[in-house]
């Protein structure tokens, strides 16, 4: 399914500040929050696409990007996947823990301390595919851009020669709590981000945030039979884990580039081939498209408009079983145009001559046809 235009994901105009766009996806959010639809999974699917859509508007880089070239200049940016990340992680990355906490309560992360090894997000890129590739597999090198550890600090955000410190607000718990008695509210520590530390002197290289973006290549193998959207995972080629956790993974998503005569339909192939109405009425063999070029097929005399060959064996493999789909012929009847007069003349000839033997099903639906309205005269 096609993306939806990301300022439209988020009800602004392409001018609008980034103020005005984080207000729209903060706004947007809350709309789509799990807590407020619970077990809701259209919700849920429009949360992410929002946080997509947040993604690429707040940065400037990407938004131009993608208000130059569409959905296809985000090609290898390093896209966060959203569709693998859960709500607590989306919030985290954007910083609004203590924004959705005081709405929704319980921070975040629900409570939950951030320090500690945690897995790095999953990434996302496409590649296109043609339909040979497709049929036979093939591999393809991809470039993107992740954000990996910092080289300076080793991920730590700390300058060179020094540690983070113990937060001096939260303890090094991570979390805060509000109120007294029994009506208490704990939220994410806003001064530590809930990592229970914070940097005083701050990599120079990476601005603290222990992270610098770098460019990676990689080559994957595709599989025969992929369909349109399939996701092919590579593992570890997403961003690194913190504080020593694993990486995420890299997910490759499927496009398939439009072939100038065949369509998809499962593992089946469908050609929209035209003939000519002698052919169709005296039969020919004809060429038609396929896959590794053109191939014969006998069309029988008397074929009519709409009619539906199969060569069989001359689709997509199935990506499990590796058997092969058809490929289906349709084919439509050019009617004449531009006749010379030897051509006209000889086609009244025929037309004098028709009858209900040569098109018996014109024929009788126009005799019918009179029937009809000559029983209501």
């Amino acid at each position: 399914m096609a993306k939806r235009d990301y300022y439209e994901v988020l009800g602004v105009e392409k001018t609008a500040s980034e103020d005005e766009i984080k207000r729209a996806y903060r706004r947007m959010a809350i709309k789509y929050h799990p807590d407020k639809n619970p077990d809701n999974k259209e919700a849920e699917a429009k949360f992410k696409e929002c946080a997509e859509a947040y993604e690429v508007l707040s940065d400037a880089e990407k938004r131009k990007q993608y208000d130059q070239y569409g959905h296809e200049g985000l090609r290898g940016t390093g896209m966060h996947d959203f569709s693998r990340m859960n709500v607590e992680d989306i919030f985290s990355m954007f910083g609004f823990d203590d924004f959705f906490g005081s709405v929704f309560g319980g921070g975040g992360r629900r409570g939950a301390r951030r320090g500690g090894p945690a897995r790095g997000y999953d990434l996302e890129t496409g590649v296109e595919l043609t339909l040979n590739e497709i049929a036979g597999g093939t591999e393809k090198t991809i470039e993107f851009t992740r954000q990996d550890r910092c080289p300076d600090c080793g991920g730590s955000g700390a300058a060179p020669g020094s540690k983070p410190v113990r937060c001096p607000l939260c303890g090094g718990t991570g979390q805060v709590a509000k109120g007294g008695g029994f009506f208490q509210m704990v939220s994410t520590c806003p001064q530590c981000q809930g990592a229970g530390q914070v940097i005083q002197n701050p990599c120079s290289k990476c601005r603290g945030s222990g992270r610098v973006p770098k460019k990676r290549t990689v080559t994957i193998k595709i599989p025969a039979g992929v369909h349109e959207g399939q996701g092919i995972r590579v593992g570890g080629e997403g961003e690194p884990g913190r504080d020593g956790g694993p990486n995420g993974d890299l997910y490759c998503y499927v496009r398939v580039k439009p072939h100038e005569f065949l369509e998809r339909d499962g593992n089946d192939l469908i050609a929209v081939v035209p003939i000519t109405f002698t052919q169709a009425a005296l039969g020919a063999s004809i060429e038609v498209p396929s896959l590794d070029g053109t191939r014969q097929l006998k069309v029988p005399a008397g074929t009519q408009y709409g009619s539906t060959f199969r060569i069989r064996g001359q689709g997509l493999p199935d990506i499990r079983t590796g058997r092969k789909g058809d490929e289906l012929v349709h084919v439509t009847i050019e009617t004449p145009t531009n006749l010379n007069d030897r051509q006209e003349e000889l086609l009244r000839e025929f037309a004098e001559t028709e009858n209900s033997s040569v098109s018996p099903k014109s024929q009788g639906f126009f005799d019918r046809l009179k029937r009809h309205f000559g029983s209501h005269a």
